[in-house]
């Protein structure tokens, strides 16, 4: 029997990784013949970088980066095992959890150490890159990034603006001249599961700003720099990036990308997918399993689990979902390719307790879909 163990990790508690492994070992208590392929799943957000290495036996690299506010900090990205492909994790550079709270600053943080690990992946040869652009600490519309890879902006007195969201109302020109030449011969995509534009109501400074540390008349004045910013791009480079759906995504950072690497906006589960091949694995398998922390009424948007389902439901294989708890809504998922949902908890018990048992409780609960397989053959 071919079983393929997909799922996206347990926030606050397993990784993929974990999860996957946590299952297999379960059902092999039971099914020691079982063919069973683990490939841990992302959609672009923390974990992207382990999923892709564990599905294509690839590598982590870590280097010394830039920080948001410009201190030098470990970071890492990831390759895949034919070396091609690189898989970058925005927040590792540029993350706002690498930040106190009493840090968050979007008028001075920077995107630049992102531009630091997509230099080094170009460096070592890579031909694609992918970037997952959750969990920004950033509001400069990817110019930090930007200008790590070579682009000079210029304020009226020809000399390079502050880093950040607050200099780019200084912006009078954009030097392409050092940008690094490799770049434009890579192919960049870009995970994106936002629809905001760069500025107005519905942007990135008033929709994600308060959160990243800006006050009302913070993100309003950050607002008017992003749209100069937009205009000056516009019209030296034109290239006009102020309403496409997701140019908004990291504080802008979907929009610098586009601007200056040519990157493509992608949904997020759909780019890890491809990139680990999961259809092609679906289609040799003979159940597919996948989960999360918690499945709801949300899970059929966009969520890792739901595509895994939508994959398998196309080739018709039987699906379980596993989760940590199935809260209100659960039961329509079995309207969208999903045949059975399973808990992993056993009795009542409190959050604190099931993140602290987590791996314990799939192992278990691998056992019991093992007992449950063993029964039909």
């Amino acid at each position: 029997m071919q079983i393929l163990i997909a799922p996206d990790s347990f926030k606050d508690c397993l990784t993929a990784g974990e999860v996957s492994r946590a299952l297999g070992k379960g059902i092999a208590m039971v099914i020691r013949d079982a063919s069973i392929q683990l490939v841990p799943m992302a959609d672009g957000g923390e974990g992207t970088v382990e999923a892709v290495i564990q599905a294509t036996g690839g590598r982590r690299v870590t280097i010394e980066v830039m920080d948001p506010l410009l201190r030098p900090v470990t970071s890492f990205y990831g390759i895949s095992g034919d070396d091609h492909t690189a898989v970058i994790e925005m927040a590792a550079a540029s993350g706002i959890e690498l930040l106190d709270p009493r840090e968050r600053d979007p008028w001075v943080t920077s995107t630049y150490g992102t531009g630091q690990l997509i230099l080094d992946a170009v460096q070592r040869g890579c031909t694609r890159i992918l970037v997952g652009i959750g969990g920004s600490a950033t509001n400069d519309g990817g110019a930090g990034m930007a200008a790590a890879l070579g682009v000079r902006f210029l304020n009226r007195e020809g000399k390079t603006i502050i880093a950040g969201g607050g200099g780019l109302g200084e912006l009078m020109r954009i030097d392409l001249g050092g940008l690094e030449p490799r770049i434009r011969e890579i192919e960049i995509m870009v995970a994106c599961d936002v629809s905001n534009p760069l500025t107005g109501p519905e942007g990135a400074s008033f929709t994600y700003g308060p959160q990243k540390g800006a006050d009302e008349e913070m993100a309003a004045r950050l607002d008017g720099h992003l749209a100069h910013y937009a205009k000056v791009i516009r019209e030296q480079m034109n290239r006009d990036i102020s309403n496409i759906p997701g140019a908004g995504a990291a504080g802008g950072l979907g929009a610098g990308m586009m601007a200056f690497l040519d990157a493509r906006l992608v949904n997020g589960f759909t780019m890890i997918a491809e990139t680990v091949r999961l259809e092609q694995r679906i289609r040799r398998a003979d159940l597919v399993i996948t989960g999360e922390g918690k499945m709801d009424s949300q899970t059929q948007y966009g969520k890792t689990p739901f595509g895994v389902a939508q994959l398998a439901k196309k080739h018709g294989k039987p699906v379980i979902g596993v989760a940590g708890s199935l809260e209100t809504g659960a039961r329509e998922l079995y309207r969208y390719g999903f045949n059975l949902l399973l808990p992993i908890q056993e009795k009542p018990s409190d959050l604190p307790y099931a993140l602290k048992h987590a791996e314990e409780l799939l192992i278990r609960t691998g056992e019991r879909i093992g007992r449950m397989l063993s029964l039909t053959r």
